[in-house]
């Protein structure tokens, strides 16, 4: 680690730091001299505010140097804000992470990305919809990002590994700490597809209820365009598309994720009335991309609409993720005709 990689990791760990502050600071700082030797004052005028409080920056470097040494150990890599591999979609952020951490490689940036996220608890219908969705369009050469969250997250990680396309996900917590435990062996198969796990929480950060949110403004930068297949009143998908509409991102509802039903999904009935347009399949997507394919013929006949699932695999680890999968997997199973 050169002097320049140690100065941005030391500021991605200063405390009471909002991300936006940490990116003047970044712009402002170019030797770490020169940051040592700064006062609460000196920061003050730079961050034009007062802090409630300041910090140790031996301590605060002497973490960074640990931090270091635990990406190398656990083969994690991370990049600064200041680098010229940063994700350009996340540059473009009005508060990009200082740092991102993460496993594999980074999504070639000629390459748009859709994301793909929704409810922890969905229907059978929105979950079959996510996992087609997400697995024709990596058939197609575009590749998913989500969450790595049980429900939706977890279809459209799913789907996305059918194709021939790198799946993506960006977590809540640190990547040696995958959340939820049962989706390990998901996040293993994300990394053997060429794709990359993210974060912009270094190792030994465990997830909370304040990490969530701030992980969905980043899955909504990384992405061209944001599908929410389902989502009730109180969805943390909600969330998701706020950051997608305030970063200026196409914002779809699938359709499944308007019907009714016994199931709520008024979150994306909502999100339709205001405006968001409903999408059927992946065709949907790369019409309203203008996009072309010399691979793939752009109709119903040529994507496939009833790939196997392998839910005998998964049934176990749906079970544990403590939703209503019997249900869900007796469900698909009848939609996919195969039998479990």
């Amino acid at each position: 680690m050169n002097d320049r990689g140690l100065l941005d990791l030391i500021i991605s760990l200063l405390p009471g730091i909002k991300a936006r502050e940490k990116i003047i600071l970044l712009k402002n700082f170019d030797g770490l001299e020169k940051l040592f030797v700064q006062s609460k004052r000196d920061i003050e005028i730079v961050l034009n505010r007062q802090l409630n409080e300041f910090w140790d920056i031996t301590e605060i470097s002497d973490k960074a140097g640990r931090i270091d040494t635990m990406c190398k150990m656990m083969s994690i890599k991370w990049v600064s804000w200041t680098s010229t591999i940063f994700p350009p979609l996340l540059r473009e952020m009005y508060d990009p992470p200082a740092v991102i951490y993460y496993k594999g490689e980074l999504p070639n940036p000629e390459k748009s990305l859709m994301g793909i996220v929704g409810t922890r608890n969905p229907s059978p219908e929105a979950a079959e919809q996510a996992y087609k969705i997400a697995g024709n369009l990596s058939r197609l050469g575009v590749s998913v990002v989500s969450g790595l969250a049980l429900g939706i997250d977890s279809m459209a990680h799913r789907g996305s590994l059918i194709g021939s396309s790198p799946a993506y996900a960006v977590l809540g917590s640190g990547i040696d700490d995958i959340y939820p435990h049962s989706n390990r062996p998901l996040a293993k198969r994300i990394l053997d597809s060429g794709g990359a796990i993210f974060s912009e929480y270094h190792p030994g950060v465990h997830p909370s209820k304040w990490t969530f949110p701030a992980r969905n403004r980043i899955i909504a930068a990384l992405c061209r365009s944001v599908l929410i297949a389902e989502a009730p009143k109180k969805s943390g998908a909600l969330i998701t598309a706020a950051f997608a509409l305030e970063q200026g991102k196409d914002l779809w509802v699938a359709s499944s994720g308007i019907e009714d039903g016994r199931f709520d999904r008024q979150g994306t009935k909502n999100l339709v009335n205001d405006g968001a347009e409903v999408i059927f399949s992946a065709i949907d997507i790369l019409e309203r991309w203008n996009k072309e394919s010399t691979n793939y013929i752009l109709s119903d006949n040529n994507l496939d609409d009833n790939a196997e699932i392998n839910l005998k695999q998964d049934q176990s680890q749906l079970q544990n993720q403590g939703l209503n999968h019997q249900q869900l997997i007796s469900s698909m199973a009848d939609f996919l005709k195969i039998e479990i």
